[in-house]
């Protein structure tokens, strides 16, 4: 006769015995993972997790959450992405609020846990949003001027900075260990111009790039690397001017902020989904008059990350960058509060 269980500690034991035989079964099955974290598969090789087997694991909430990439006031951004937060309610049949993320580690977290559905992440970010996240890229602002921004390391008209090596012995303001214009890019690149961050010059985090740009104009940081397209929102707003800042260096175009969903979204909604960010009218929309000045932005195309992302890929594998917790915790660097500095 065989004996039944009944102590609360062998009935641990035999659920933890389960769930690592389900954990190896799970693991066993996946032919490829790549750099995705251990609960995600990608048997297509298309470097995203692909959408599970298993329609008992889909997601089909009635209100979908979403985020776009963290900025000094989330709140802005919420009025600027109202109408097209209707269309996305209206072409998909759900609720649609918004989660005005605080960090890009905070964005990530909240996909992973499957808190937020639909995200627009940060250049850098998105490849972490990728692997730990299971998030899915499809699309990305474009419009006359092409889809792409630059990295600008831009100093204040006073300093007697002129150069990239002249940053040796100054205070730099980077933006986050994961931004790729704000620290991965310039890391990977400033070496060949005669600096090496963290060596050379003492590295500041600021935490967002409308910080790293005020602190240069207030005169906190020396100088910074900066997305140009960031610069050119707060020129055309008024809130720095655009005389009082030098742009000594500036690289080649990568790609901006990345739309997409989480993994597990039933099929069904996530072409819903798709739909509505390739077919939305910008016209007369705060999408238009945020994105389509300078930017001259006015729709989202579709991408890949395999494709749209291999530039961001390789400067983050030459930093060294791997995917996993210790690496998000990294993003969660946070700007030291400062006294506000009055104009005269």
């Amino acid at each position: 006769m065989c004996s039944v269980i009944t102590s609360p500690l062998k009935l641990l034991f035999v659920a933890v015995l389960t769930l690592f035989a389900m954990s190896s079964v799970a693991n066993a099955a996946c032919m490829n993972r790549g750099d995705l974290d251990s609960r995600y598969c990608d048997e297509d090789r298309d470097l995203v997790a692909d959408t599970p087997t298993d329609s008992g694991q889909w997601l089909d909430p009635d209100t979908l959450i979403f985020s776009y990439t963290p900025v000094e006031d989330p709140s802005v951004y919420e009025n600027v992405f109202t109408e097209f937060m209707t269309y996305l309610s209206r072409q998909t049949g759900k609720r649609v609020r918004w989660y005005g993320a605080e960090s890009y580690a905070a964005q990530v977290e909240a996909m992973r846990s499957g808190r937020l559905h639909i995200a627009g992440i940060s250049t850098g970010p998105t490849a972490f949003g990728v692997n730990l996240a299971g998030y899915v890229p499809f699309a990305i602002m474009d419009g006359p001027k092409g889809y792409g921004y630059k990295l600008q390391l831009i100093t204040h008209r006073d300093t007697d900075i002129q150069k990239v090596s002249d940053l040796k012995g100054r205070k730099i303001a980077h933006v986050t260990p994961s931004s790729n214009s704000g620290n991965q890019a310039p890391r990977a690149l400033f070496k060949d111009l005669g600096v090496t961050p963290d060596e050379d010059y003492e590295v500041s985090y600021s935490g967002k790039h409308d910080n790293s740009i005020m602190g240069v104009a207030n005169k906190d940081y020396d100088a910074a690397p900066i997305a140009s397209t960031v610069l050119d929102r707060m020129v055309e707003k008024g809130i720095v001017k655009r005389a009082d800042l030098r742009i000594i260096w500036e690289s080649d175009p990568f790609p901006t902020t990345s739309y997409g969903m989480a993994h597990n979204l039933h099929p069904s909604l996530q072409k819903k989904i798709r739909h509505a960010f390739l077919s939305f009218d910008w016209s007369g929309t705060g999408l238009e008059k945020e994105f389509g000045g300078s930017n001259a932005w006015d729709k989202f195309a579709p991408i890949t990350y395999k494709e749209h992302w291999s530039v961001i890929r390789t400067i983050q594998k030459h930093n060294g960058i791997v995917y996993n917790d210790e690496s998000l915790k990294a993003l969660k660097v946070k700007k030291k509060k400062k006294k506000k500095k009055t104009s005269g």
